[in-house]
């Protein structure tokens, strides 16, 4: 195994099929031991907080990992289904070496992953994830590593459920000191992690709340509905002729949230971090006046940042490299495109869904202006994205055709438009994306690397 890059994390965590490796039975209970030892490390009494998402194969990997965390000594308590912000948010308040979420985002069912924070809330380094691998692949090897009689005995005491959660909903709620009570909302849940939250969160706060899709049956997560599908929210506000003020939509796990106006049209991150950005700096909290946003974000949003002397820095795709800039220059907001917001002006340390949405709504009744005239001087340039199933992740310098694809896209925009080409980090994806002035070019340029992607490593 390279010393250099990660087999098994990816920018979020451990991801792949349920049942398959690395998400077997006994490679998710050798991954809790080899976390396991890198808690015992740094204290020798180690606790670990646990919480999951509504998938059906999210009950049986906690088990494992939970199994494997005991059985090098770890106590593990469990928050049951939480969202994974909220397992953050309780890892750095009461005392926990560790949090861990099972959960695979956005994803399929079909998929699950494992994602882990330090006791401060932060998500691991990546060299942390490097050694906690080569432990793993370790494990793997080693005859007798793998105790048959461990996935048979019943999972570890997970006590205090419910305490847990109401902690972190209590947190949520103590956030924000405007009366939110006058507002309508429709609230989509993706049958996901928010729908053991947003309920009882809102119900507090006397938000005029209508929730859709709260009902997990182990294989609905995300399907046609939550953040992945924010037209299906759009479409219903809009149906509604007036009935809601906005509406919001959560991911599987609820680390991020889009919305939609009163009309339905849909305001995803960019909107968000232009909106809260300005009310930030108007009551003199943005540090800097910067915002970190990442390669995705339209130059639409940083346009109309810098309107307003607010400057615009790019991180690499992902909120944990979105959190490291912030850290490096110390900004108090930072997000990305597709909703995960972070807001370093309290005491959160990952992107969290439910709290972006109350951040939301709080500018509105603070400004008493509408979502949609918060955001209705943000012009967007036309932006395709393009997804292509890749065999394997060859850098695409290495490819001739795909970067002679993507240097004459580049050299035709000259200056007015951009081009990113990535790698997703948690699929077997290519991602191409193009801004351009027209609509035309846009479809042009994308079609055109899409096509060489596909021709040289596509499926």
């Amino acid at each position: 195994m390279s010393n250099q890059s990660r087999q098994l994390f990816g920018t979020d965590g451990i991801r792949g099929v349920a049942g398959e490796f690395p998400l077997t039975k006994e490679s998710t209970y050798l991954i809790g031991r080899a976390l396991g030892h890198d808690l015992m490390r740094g204290a020798p009494k180690a606790q670990a907080v646990m919480g999951q998402d509504t998938r059906e194969s999210s009950g049986w990997i906690a088990d494992c990992v939970a199994a494997g965390l005991a059985a090098v000594g770890v106590d593990v308590h469990s928050a049951g289904v939480i969202t994974t912000p909220g397992v953050a948010y309780l890892a750095r308040s009461r005392g926990f070496a560790a949090g861990v979420v099972i959960s695979a985002s956005h994803n399929p069912w079909t998929d699950n992953g494992i994602k882990v924070f330090s006791g401060d809330g932060f998500k691991l380094t990546d060299e942390r994830e490097l050694a906690i691998e080569k432990d793993i692949f370790a494990l793997l090897e080693r005859p007798g590593a793998m105790d048959d009689t461990a996935l048979r005995v019943a999972a570890p005491s997970l006590p205090g459920e419910i305490t847990l959660r109401k902690a972190y909903i209590q947190s949520l709620a103590g956030s924000v000191s405007s009366d939110l009570g006058g507002l309508r909302v429709l609230v989509d849940c993706a049958n996901g992690a928010a729908t053991a939250e947003a309920p009882e969160l809102f119900r507090s706060l006397r938000i005029q709340a209508t929730f859709t899709h709260v009902t997990p049956d182990g294989k609905n997560i995300n399907e046609g509905c939550g953040a992945l599908h924010p037209e299906t929210l759009g479409k219903t506000v809009a149906a509604s002729e007036g009935k809601f003020d906005l509406g919001v939509t959560f991911d599987g796990d609820a680390d991020r949230a889009l919305f939609c106006d009163g009309a339905g049209r849909v305001v995803n991150g960019d909107g968000v971090l232009l909106l809260t950005a300005r009310d930030l700096q108007a009551r003199g909290k943005l540090t800097g006046s910067t915002v970190v946003a990442t390669t995705m974000s339209n130059m639409g949003v940083e346009i109309a940042l810098k309107k307003a002397g607010i400057r615009m820095l790019r991180a690499n795709v992902g909120d944990k490299y979105v959190l490291e800039e912030m850290l490096k220059t110390g900004a108090t907001l930072g997000g990305e495109q597709s909703g995960h917001i972070i807001f370093r002006d309290g005491d959160a340390t990952t992107g969290d869904g439910l709290l972006t949405a109350l951040r939301v709504m709080d500018v509105i009744v603070r400004s008493g202006r509408s979502l949609a005239e918060l955001v209705s001087d943000l012009k967007v340039l036309p932006q395709k994205i393009q997804n292509v199933r890749v065999r394997e992740k060859i850098p695409f310098a290495q490819v001739p055709e795909v970067q002679r694809a993507i240097d004459a896209a580049e050299r035709e925009l000259d200056g007015n438009g951009r081009v990113v080409v990535r790698y997703s980090g948690t699929e077997a994806l290519a991602r191409v994306m193009v801004e351009a002035e027209s609509e035309e070019k846009m479809r042009a340029l994308t079609a055109g690397i899409a096509g060489e992607i596909q021709k040289r490593l596509g499926v």
